[in-house]
């Protein structure tokens, strides 16, 4: 490994990209408290509204992987800086729009600065020394966790007590003063790969990833079954592969899909999906049952601001076990803390069957899962780094970061389509049933459970990272 960039000060840049991680990432579940009012206040219908969600998840999924490519090419600094633009001026939009169009328009925008968080993460490795350089990652990983737990309580405070447009101002100056502070304190990282920028290849992958996360994602309103989404899964598949083809044959591709290919890689990215994907279900299904009337039997009766406030605990535990997983992954290795985390997201999800009754009971469950979580987010990105180029970190931890995504986006479609049909009548209106809710949290067990199956598979032996000639490769444990 090169020796870091000099001058740097290592616990000022760690503080400045998890802030950076945390920022982006709270802008994920910035409306979850708005849903409802949404239709209201932007003058449209409820199915409209709900793509104030789906285009930042959207515009996050294809500009991710662009970023970065595009920060082994130019610099990661340099990137984290441009990803803060759309950041900052989507809030803006956001907090001036009345109607849904500027809205979606800002979503989208703010979506595009979800790139900071993989940027930041193969930064460190170019910034940081050695001895900083693991439990930083851990860190800096679990940050999406942490952003989107602490979004919840905080922007549904602002919500109850303030003007909705707060959030978006509040976020606005927020996102500012990270960009200001990565400005000034974070080092400039160079170029560490050499090229130009796959343009048809970036097309091809936001179309292909369009065209499947907005079939997975919609597909419960438009039908599984109809036209539109069976229309828009095959052409998803059509697409992919043929940028799969095209990748494999243009000289600066944007993915590098035989590194891609490596074991190390490619079981770590299916197990990032299965992770991503269980981490997300017990996050939908705790905040309905907090939430749900005491009347129902099962449901707790919580307000949204409550209901976060009781979610907002398993933010702080991944970022108190993050620096742990990382000590973990130093003494037995990467691969044996994604082991541990997957195990522990299981045994979250078990222990549920007995604790769904009482909202200490779901603190525990929620608190737990996040443990496996924190453990299993710190430990991919050492996987990856510790099986590719370091002119391909930037893109390789982008691509990871996208697994996740369409894991927690696959997610949200399953446990949305058992919730639906596991239904009781309420008033007249229905709801899901209790039986659905543990369906659907046993559904997350078995993920984890799956994901600690896939890890097992992964090279155990030591892997050294690839070098250019005449430099040392650095060992790492997968």
């Amino acid at each position: 490994m090169e020796e870091p960039i000099s001058g740097t000060r290592p616990n000022g840049i760690v503080t400045v990209m998890a802030a950076a991680g945390i920022t982006a990432a709270l802008t994920q579940t910035l409306v979850v408290p708005l849903i409802g009012e949404l239709p209201t206040l932007l003058r449209t219908t409820a199915s409209n509204a709900s793509w104030v969600i789906t285009a930042t998840l959207l515009a996050g999924a294809v500009t991710t992987p662009v970023m970065g490519r595009l920060g082994d090419l130019y610099g990661k600094r340099r990137m984290m800086l441009v990803c803060a633009i759309p950041l900052i001026v989507g809030c803006v939009v956001c907090a001036l729009a009345g109607s849904l169009a500027p809205m979606l328009v800002g979503r989208g925008l703010q979506g595009m600065g979800m790139g900071m968080i993989p940027l930041g993460i193969s930064a460190l490795r170019d910034v940081l020394p050695p001895d900083r350089l693991g439990p930083s990652i851990a860190l800096m990983s679990s940050s999406m966790g942490i952003g989107g737990a602490l979004g919840l309580p905080l922007s549904a405070a602002v919500a109850e007590y303030a003007s909705w447009r707060a959030l978006f101002w509040g976020t606005a100056a927020l996102s500012l003063a990270v960009a200001v502070l990565i400005w000034l304190l974070v080092p400039v990282t160079p170029a560490a790969a050499r090229g130009r920028v796959d343009l048809l290849g970036a097309l091809g992958l936001g179309a292909g990833l369009v065209c499947l996360l907005l079939g997975v994602s919609k597909g419960a309103d438009w039908g599984w079954s109809s036209g539109i989404t069976l229309g828009l899964l095959a052409a998803a598949v059509v697409v992919l592969l043929l940028w799969g083809w095209w990748e494999l044959r243009v000289r600066d591709p944007l993915v590098d899909l035989r590194v891609t290919a490596r074991p190390q890689v490619l079981l770590t990215n299916v197990a990032s999906i299965v992770v991503g994907f269980s981490m997300y279900a017990q996050a939908l299904i705790v905040m309905q049952i907090l939430q749900l009337p005491a009347a129902t039997g099962y449901g707790l009766g919580q307000s949204m601001l409550a209901a976060g406030l009781w979610m907002a605990p398993a933010g702080l535990m991944m970022m108190l076990i993050s620096p742990i997983g990382a000590r973990l992954s130093a003494a037995r290795g990467a691969k044996v803390t994604l082991i541990v985390g997957s195990l522990v997201m299981a045994l979250g999800y078990g222990s549920s069957m007995v604790l769904l009754g009482s909202t200490w009971g779901l603190l525990v469950v929620g608190c737990v899962c996040s443990i496996g979580v924190a453990f299993a987010y710190g430990s991919m990105p050492a996987l990856i780094m510790g099986a590719v180029p370091r002119s391909e970190t930037g893109a390789a931890n982008s691509f990871n970061t996208l697994m996740r995504s369409i894991g927690t986006t696959v997610s949200a479609a399953v446990v949305g389509l058992v919730l639906s049909q596991l239904t009781i009548d309420f008033g007249g209106h229905p709801l899901p049933s209790e039986a659905g809710f543990r369906t659907g949290m046993l559904i997350g067990c078995g993920a984890a459970l799956l994901a600690a199956a896939i890890t097992l598979a992964l090279p155990s032996r030591r892997a050294a990272e690839p070098a250019p000639a005449g430099a040392p490769a650095h060992a790492v444990k997968p």
